[in-house]
C-alpha cells in the first residue's frame, strides 16, 4: 500500500508499508494492504507505520484525516514527530 504523510508544511513520508495504525476521534484503529475505501477524523496520540512485518516508524500526531482509496493512504496532520524507537 501506499502511503503518504502531509503537514500543511511539507510532505513528512512517502512510500509503500504494510499497513497503519492511526489514533481515530473514538479510538484507533489500523489500515492494512488492500483496505476498503475509508475517510477518518484522526485524534492527538502515536501513529505506528509499519514498514514490513518486522519493523515499524513510530510518530505523534496531532490530529487530522485520512483518506484511503485504490489501495494508497492518504493521512493528512496538523504536525507530527517522529519518536525515538
Amino acid at each position: 500500500m501506499q502511503l503518504d504523510i502531509l503537514t500543511p508544511e511539507r510532505r513528512i513520508y512517502s512510500g509503500e508499508v504494510y499497513g497503519v495504525q492511526l489514533p481515530g476521534v473514538e479510538g484507533s484503529f489500523e489500515v492494512l494492504d488492500r483496505h476498503a475505501p475509508l475517510i477518518a477524523a484522526l485524534g492527538q496520540g502515536r501513529m505506528k507505520i509499519i514498514t514490513s512485518k518486522t519493523s515499524h516508524e513510530l510518530w505523534t500526531i496531532t490530529g487530522g484525516f485520512v483518506e484511503v482509496l485504490n489501495n494508497k493512504a492518504t493521512v493528512l496532520v496538523e504536525g507530527a514527530k517522529e519518536m525515538n524507537a
